[in-house]
């Protein structure tokens, strides 16, 4: 077996640890900025709940249900956010997701994989 296969193996089993046991799931109390976003192509609907305080985000938390892409997604993207201040944030693309799940999307899930992020700007806006 090739390096590369394996540390795709090891990276999909990551993956899969964190869609059974996502960092920063559950509902955080009296979030400054929230946001809901629904995929009607697939059901997922994650929703973002950040503090945040003086330009920068202090917390980050989701909820929802969806396929494995968006709920590791929002973990990823989570784990991220802390730390990170909204004007940065706030240039996040598809590339910046991309790179945080490190694995090939096929186009037909790429809204999934973007979902968080979209709720993210939405609730920073």
């Amino acid at each position: 077996m090739k390096h590369d296969d394996l540390s795709d193996r090891m990276y999909k089993e990551h993956i899969l640890e964190l869609y059974k046991s996502p960092s920063n799931y559950g509902t955080m109390e009296n979030p400054t900025n929230k946001d809901t976003e629904y995929n009607s192509m697939c059901g997922d609907e994650i929703t973002i709940q950040l503090k945040v305080k003086n330009g920068k985000i202090l917390d980050a938390k989701f909820s929802g249900s969806g396929c494995v892409i968006s709920m590791v997604s929002a973990s990823l993207l989570t784990e991220k956010l802390k730390g990170e201040k909204i004007e940065d944030v706030k240039k996040f693309e598809k590339n910046e997701i991309l790179k945080l799940l490190k694995i090939k999307i096929n186009p037909a899930r790429i809204k999934c994989a973007l979902l968080p992020l979209e709720a993210t700007k939405k609730a920073l806006r």
